[in-house]
């Protein structure tokens, strides 16, 4: 990474850290708090996940918000939003509270990761980025292991209230060190322009369509898991912990293979992977198996910044790198928004398995899209 600033670095290292043990956190503790502190149904949990998307559906204001303010600073202040947040959601004793707390935990959280990528895919070259790439996934998911072992030992201790009002606190902090650790080199000067072009329409697509599947699975796989086998917090936050352990030991591996292979065999085999695991939620009716298809689709869904590394080598120019990766998070959040709610209704008037057919039509769109039009090389 010789060619990246050491200012740059560091505030991506400590925003990365901060936020990715915030969101660990809320991760893992939200499923069971809502259901045993607040008791909300299918239904409502997916209306609390399409609110939770309406920042991200909103992401194109990042891109005029990057017209005044530098992405790095950008970063800094969402993780301030993102700690308020988790202390709204300790606070939450009503589904209308709770709702305040998912929205400002999600516009935190929504803001910071187009603006870290834009920052990776501007300080580096391209055959640098997938392996930087590959880094600050790695060093996300380290965030998540530390929030996953903190829940295993002290949920039962402090409470979620407690836990969240901490994690909040250090999540605050986090954001104001990455600002105060600013250096020469740190601050983007670039122009950005807010350009559509006809090239980017399969980044456009993959990014639509892999929302859609992300949406449908982290708002009712877990949700299975707790509402249907009463799995525990403890038991929740141990799934999250195996799953960023295996991010710690190969996302900077598999950022290097993105590199050697290229972006078509990896999303090649990951959409292959992640269709039989839709499949699986809608045939097996066992916990362990189940468990294990919910960790493996969270690493899987850490393979997908692939399209980030492809979107660097189709960019016309580097000042449209931020302005089209905040788009493509409206993009991302387009489905987003009803697929929850639409599925949270079809759980309840017809059976769980619904949205997990849904999955399996998207993922194999998603399969012909990447093997018929996707690039070899």
């Amino acid at each position: 990474m010789a060619s990246v600033p050491r200012s740059v670095l560091r505030s991506l290292v400590i925003g990365n850290l901060a936020i990715a043990f915030g969101f660990g956190i809320w991760q893992g503790l939200f499923n069971n708090f809502a259901v045993e502190a607040i008791g909300v149904r299918a239904d409502q949990v997916g209306l609390l996940q399409s609110l939770r998307e309406i920042p991200g559906l909103l992401g194109f204001w990042l891109a005029f918000l990057a017209l005044v303010m530098a992405e790095l600073d950008v970063l800094s202040v969402s993780a301030v939003v993102m700690g308020l947040g988790l202390i709204a959601m300790g606070m939450a004793q009503t589904w209308t509270q709770l709702a305040l707390g998912v929205l400002l935990t999600s516009t935190g959280f929504h803001a910071f990761y187009p603006n870290s990528s834009a920052v990776v895919l501007m300080v580096s070259d391209a055959k640098e980025t997938p392996r930087l790439l590959g880094l600050i996934q790695m060093l996300s998911a380290a965030g998540a292991v530390a929030a996953s072992v903190v829940i295993i030992l002290l949920v039962g201790r402090l409470g979620f209230s407690q836990l969240f009002y901490a994690t909040g606190a250090l999540t605050v902090l986090g954001g104001l060190l990455s600002w105060g650790r600013r250096g020469r080199g740190a601050r983007q000067t670039q122009p950005r322009k807010i350009i559509l072009r006809r090239r980017y329409w399969l980044y456009y697509l993959l990014t639509f369509l892999l929302g859609s599947r992300r949406h449908i699975f982290s708002t009712f796989a877990i949700f299975l898991l707790v509402k249907e086998f009463g799995m525990p917090t403890q038991q929740t936050a141990f799934l999250f912990l195996l799953n960023s352990v295996l991010g710690v030991l190969f996302y900077r591996r598999m950022g290097a293979l993105v590199a050697r292979f290229g972006e078509r065999r990896v999303l090649l085999i990951t959409f292959l992977l992640v269709t039989g695991i839709f499949v699986g939620y809608i045939t097996l009716h066992s916990l362990p198996i189940l468990a294990a298809l919910f960790v493996l689709d969270n690493f899987l869904a850490g393979l997908e910044f692939a399209l980030s590394s492809y979107f660097k080598k189709i960019a016309v120019t580097p000042e449209e790198i931020t302005s089209n990766l905040s788009l493509s998070q409206t993009i991302n959040h387009l489905a987003a928004v009803f697929v929850p709610v639409l599925g949270g209704v079809a759980w309840e008037m017809f059976d769980p398995s619904v949205p997990f057919l849904a999955g399996v039509a998207i993922m194999l769109v998603s399969l012909a899209a990447v093997y018929l039009r996707f690039p070899r090389r």
